[in-house]
C-alpha cells in the first residue's frame, strides 16, 4: 500500500511533520485521504506515500487553505516524483488499467492489493465511483461485445460487489439524517451501479436499507411500512424495464405522498427529453456532482 509498508508510528509523524496526533486522527476520520495500516498491536502505521500527502495537505493549510479545501484539490491532485501539482489522473488511469487486467486474470491477491493502493491514494468515494464504478462499465461493454467470457464478468463484478459491500456496511449511521431505501426497478438484474449509490449515501450518514433487485409485487410496500423511509430510490439499466419502473415510482407516490423518489441508473439518464422533463425532480443524475445536488435540495426540504 503506496510506497512500501507502513513503517511510521502516528508519534514520529507528529514529530516530522509538526501536527497533532489528535489532528490527524480526525483528519482520518473525517476526510478518509489516507487509510494507515495497523501492526498487531493495532496501532497506526504509516507509509512514504502517506507522510508525503501529508505533508502537501499541510503546505496548502499554511497557504491560507482549510483543510476541508485541501482535501478536495487532493482529488485533482498527485504526489509523484516529488512534484505535488502532477495531475493525479494519471495514476488513477494507471491503476484502473492493472486493476481491470487482475480481474481479467482471475488474480484476485493483485486485484485487493490494487484496490488497496487507491484506497491510500484516493478519498472511499472517489476510489468507489471514478473507479470501481467505471471498471464494471467497461467489463459489461467487453462481456456485451463479446470480448469476454460470462465467467469474466461474474469473477469480476462479484469481486467489486463485495468489496463495495464489505465498505458500505461499515459507515454508521446519522440518526438525525431521514430513512432510505434502495431498489432495482421491475425486471432489473443489474445492482452494482444501485449498490454504489447506496455505499454514497451512506458515507453521508444515511441510514439504507438496500433490497437489490428480484423483490416480488407487493412486497416493496411491506417493507416501506416497516422502515417508514422518507427516500425511496429506483434504478433502472435497460430501457425495456424503464416504463415499468416509472410506473412503479408513481403508484408508490399515489399509495404514500409524503415519500420522496428518486431515479437513477442508465435507462433512466437516456430518457427521452420530454420524458425527462416529466420526470425531472425526481432524477437523482449519473454523477457524484449531480448526486450532491439533488440530494441537498432535498434535505433542505427537513431544515
Amino acid at each position: 500500500m503506496g510506497n512500501g509498508a507502513g513503517k511510521y508510528n502516528i508519534k514520529a509523524v507528529s514529530k516530522m511533520l509538526g501536527i497533532q496526533p489528535g489532528t490527524l486522527r480526525a483528519w482520518e476520520r473525517r476526510y478518509q485521504m489516507i487509510a494507515p495500516v495497523r501492526n498487531e498491536s493495532g496501532h497506526r502505521l504509516y507509509t512514504e506515500e502517506h507522510i508525503e500527502i501529508l505533508r502537501w495537505l499541510i503546505s496548502k493549510i499554511n497557504q491560507g487553505f482549510t483543510i476541508s479545501q485541501a482535501v478536495s484539490l487532493l482529488e485533482n491532485s498527485a504526489l509523484s516524483n516529488g512534484n505535488p501539482e502532477m495531475p493525479k489522473r494519471d495514476r488513477l488511469d494507471e491503476i484502473g488499467d492493472k486493476l481491470l487486467t487482475a480481474l481479467l486474470e482471475f488474480n484476485s491477491s493483485n486485484a485487493h492489493e490494487l484496490i488497496n493502493q487507491a484506497f491510500s491514494l484516493f478519498t472511499i468515494d472517489k476510489t468507489v465511483i471514478d473507479l470501481l464504478g467505471p471498471i464494471l462499465i467497461k467489463v459489461g461493454d467487453l462481456w456485451e461485445e463479446g470480448s469476454i467470457t460470462t465467467a469474466h464478468e461474474h469473477f469480476a463484478s462479484s469481486f467489486i460487489r463485495s468489496r463495495i459491500e464489505g465498505l458500505s456496511n461499515s459507515f454508521p449511521h446519522n440518526s438525525f439524517l431521514p430513512k432510505s431505501i434502495a431498489v432495482c426497478g421491475p425486471g432489473e438484474r443489474h445492482e452494482l451501479g444501485l449498490l454504489i449509490y447506496t455505499m454514497y449515501l451512506r458515507r453521508k450518514g444515511f441510514e439504507v436499507v438496500f433490497l437489490g433487485t428480484s423483490l416480488a409485487e407487493n412486497d416493496l410496500e411491506v417493507v416501506v411500512e416497516k422502515v417508514k423511509p422518507k427516500f425511496l430510490f429506483l434504478s433502472c439499466t435497460l430501457d425495456e424495464n424503464r416504463e415499468a419502473t416509472l410506473k412503479l415510482a408513481e403508484e408508490v407516490n399515489k399509495i404514500y405522498p409524503n415519500l420522496i423518489v428518486g431515479l437513477g441508473g442508465i435507462a433512466i439518464d437516456s430518457m427521452p427529453l420530454e420524458q425527462q422533463k416529466e420526470y425531472q425532480e425526481h432524477i437523482v443524475g449519473m454523477t457524484r456532482a449531480e448526486w450532491e445536488k439533488w440530494l441537498k435540495k432535498r434535505i433542505d426540504q427537513f431544515k
